[in-house]
């Protein structure tokens, strides 16, 4: 029987395998799946998750339930645009979701998530191609358009609605039961705890930095433990290293991305330490403060948007650590951390031309003539 040769280019294409070309040696772990990579950071996420859950309640869930539906909902949708079958099963959609959430103030309009997740999945994922081409981290795309686009309501004003102590505490009064109203306002002026705005512990932080009234910096304990007020995925420390250390020893985030942003947090806030040590805010407070734990264990780790290599890895990290000290010390906004991951991500195929390493065996011989 003689064989067809009429094939469809079409279908010749499809069939052909997609390969990456590096450095050898070429290893491969069968059981090392986008799935098993997706589950594994859902896990990671869960001491965050809980501890946002513990300090929001019902708005944390609200806003996890939103971000999550909506961006499975966006990736179903946008994959039947382009007429190809939805990949929801590999759970990227969810790792997305809830990173979006955490990134996201408690009290976030629901219609601001949805748009997030629509953002994060269409523009930051879809656009490119879909799970594996993605320049940028689908979730920082989504919360930095809702970011510029809704500021009122994802912005520093929006942690508290009415600015007010007093309308917080109604909103939420398991927060004075757990101590974090006293331990936020612990060093706030005398006789204004019920005037100062619930600030995030950055946010007041640049107020004291700048002079202005109502500023003041949070106890290093209240950072560790989360009896502050921030996004979700930022107000308790301890959580973040317990999820990221899992990550890494999973191996499933590189090591070196935290290492580096770590240690540059470390350097560049030990010299400031050493120019104002009468300041009161610590390297520890550097690390624990906002969104930087979050961010160097959970975002700067995704294998699509970070180099490939192990130094173009620690140079990734170091950038980013350096970018968000250097956003949080001289730019209008009091966290640089969603930025920091946009510039970086920029520059990741750079570092993977500058930092190809030597084949097996070292580089090919040159003949001679």
């Amino acid at each position: 029987m003689a064989e067809n040769t009429n094939t469809p280019e079409s279908d010749t294409q499809a069939a052909a395998p997609q390969t990456h070309v590096a450095p050898g040696p070429h290893l491969s772990d069968r059981k090392l799946s986008t799935r098993r990579m997706m589950v594994d950071v859902i896990i990671g996420l869960l001491p965050v998750t809980v501890a946002a859950v513990i300090m929001f309640r019902r708005y944390a869930l609200l806003q996890l339930a939103v971000a999550i539906g909506g961006c499975l909902a966006a990736e179903a949708l946008f994959a039947c645009m382009r007429k190809r079958r939805p990949t929801l099963g590999d759970c990227s959609a969810i790792v997305t979701g809830m990173i979006l959430a955490l990134s996201l103030p408690w009290n976030t309009p629901v219609y601001v998530g949805l748009i997030a997740a629509f953002i994060a999945i269409g523009i930051g994922k879809m656009v490119f191609g879909g799970v594996g081409y993605n320049l940028f981290n689908p979730a920082m795309v989504g919360r930095a358009f809702v970011m510029l686009a809704f500021a009122g309501a994802v912005g520093a004003p929006a942690y508290v609605e009415a600015g007010d102590v007093g309308e917080l505490r109604d909103k939420m009064p398991w927060l004075e039961s757990l101590g974090a109203m006293p331990a936020q306002y612990a060093e706030a002026p005398d006789g204004g705890a019920d005037t100062v705005s619930a600030a995030t512990p950055m946010t007041a932080k640049k107020m004291k930095d700048a002079g202005e009234e109502g500023g003041f910096l949070t106890k290093f304990k209240n950072l560790a433990v989360g009896n502050t007020i921030g996004s979700l995925g930022e107000v308790s420390a301890i959580a973040c290293l317990l999820g990221g250390l899992y990550l890494c020893l999973r191996r499933t985030a590189s090591w070196e991305i935290p290492a580096g942003a770590i240690g540059a947090v470390v350097i560049l806030g030990g010299i400031g330490n050493l120019m104002d040590p009468s300041s009161g805010w610590t390297v520890l407070d550097d690390l624990a403060g906002g969104a930087l734990l979050f961010g160097a264990f959970f975002i700067v780790t995704d294998p699509v948007t970070s180099p490939l290599t192990p130094k173009g890895k620690l140079i990734f990290g170091v950038l980013f650590g350096a970018l968000v000290m250097l956003l949080r010390g001289y730019s209008n906004y009091p966290e640089g951390v969603m930025f920091a991951v946009l510039m970086v991500n920029a520059i990741a195929p750079l570092l993977n031309r500058w930092t190809v390493p030597k084949p097996l065996g070292g580089p090919a011989p040159i003949p001679v003539k």
